[in-house]
């Protein structure tokens, strides 16, 4: 692909997302960060944690992007009695009495994996290969996963009875951590309105998943200063703690800071959303507009913290 080509193809993306969020706003009212945070997710060829109360329409707002993407869909219910195989999918007998393989719900391009922490630890995992390779292994056979794909999950904060915390290694998978918060008054005002009469809003598709691919691979090749990188890194390394990076404000709070993904996610978070605005590199304030969506759920805070009544957004927006 030539430069030219692909400057056209960073400005036609730009105007993409803008129709993209039209479309979205036809059914979903307000949540304009949530709504570019997994726009940004999506481009960026990651995975999205939704955390909020229920009756916030996070369901509905990921069928909305699907639908308005031209992208498979599916739902699972995550349940205390949820099994590996009801993910995944499970061999059966054919008429020839011999083994077939029957493809699970995971087998679609926008995967909504609801209230991901009521189920156990060993279904949980199910998920782990899908999200990290792409792909699906039983019985000895792998099956790739179609382009593109991406796991939403969505999780209760308030409802801690019958859960199962998602570990730390399952949570790293996810690109964001995205919190959903209630809408503001004149916002349920017009939710009221929306929901309680017999009008439904039709959603038109903006996008074909070649259009998204091609979005993907040429946000990929985006340049990025050395300057842009090293700030990245260096962000990541003031979390962690006793080290000669870390900052004395996550000596005090952290019990633990940020992998390497962490830089990884944020530098591919910047390129995207330097591209959703129109340009064609990142600078260091497409890296601070990721940050706290992408270091939320890879810190974690200490007693000390709880005590003071220190946030992980607080400690973040310091550490920026």
């Amino acid at each position: 692909m030539s430069a030219r080509s692909k400057v056209e193809l960073l400005k036609e993306l730009s105007v993409k997302a803008s129709e993209l969020k039209k479309e979205i706003a036809k059914v979903i009212v307000g949540q304009e960060e949530v709504v570019d945070q997994i726009i940004n997710c999506i481009f960026s060829n990651g995975h999205a944690l939704l955390i909020g109360v229920p009756g916030l329409a996070k369901t509905l707002l990921v069928n909305t992007v699907a639908e308005s993407l031209g992208l498979r869909f599916n739902r699972i219910q995550f349940t205390p009695d949820l099994m590996p195989s009801d993910i995944t999918g499970s061999e059966i007998l054919n008429n020839d009495r011999e083994l077939k393989f029957l493809k699970g719900p995971i087998f679609a391009n926008i995967v909504l994996a609801d209230e991901i922490n009521r189920t156990p630890p060993k279904t949980q995992a199910a998920l782990l290969e899908a999200m990290q390779e792409k792909k699906v292994t039983y019985g000895g056979q792998t099956f790739n996963l179609d382009k593109p794909f991406f796991v939403l999950a969505t999780q209760n904060p308030i409802d801690q009875e019958g859960t199962y915390a998602l570990p730390e290694a399952q949570l790293d998978r996810f690109m964001f951590n995205i919190w959903v918060d209630y809408p503001e008054f004149n916002e349920e005002v017009e939710v009221i309105k929306r929901t309680t009469g017999n009008k439904v809003n039709a959603i038109s598709q903006v996008l074909k998943v070649e259009e998204i691919i091609a979005f993907q691979d040429v946000i990929k090749e985006m340049p990025v200063a050395d300057n842009v990188i090293e700030y990245a890194v260096g962000l990541v390394g003031k979390t962690r703690i006793t080290r000669s990076t870390s900052a004395e404000i996550s000596n005090k709070y952290l019990s633990w800071g940020a992998g390497p993904r962490a830089s990884q996610y944020l530098i591919v978070a910047a390129k995207t959303n330097a591209a959703l605005n129109g340009k064609l590199s990142p600078d260091i304030e497409d890296v601070k507009k990721v940050a706290l969506p992408i270091l939320r759920h890879r810190v974690m805070l200490n007693y000390k913290a709880e005590a003071d009544k220190v946030s992980i957004e607080k400690l973040i927006t310091q550490l920026l």
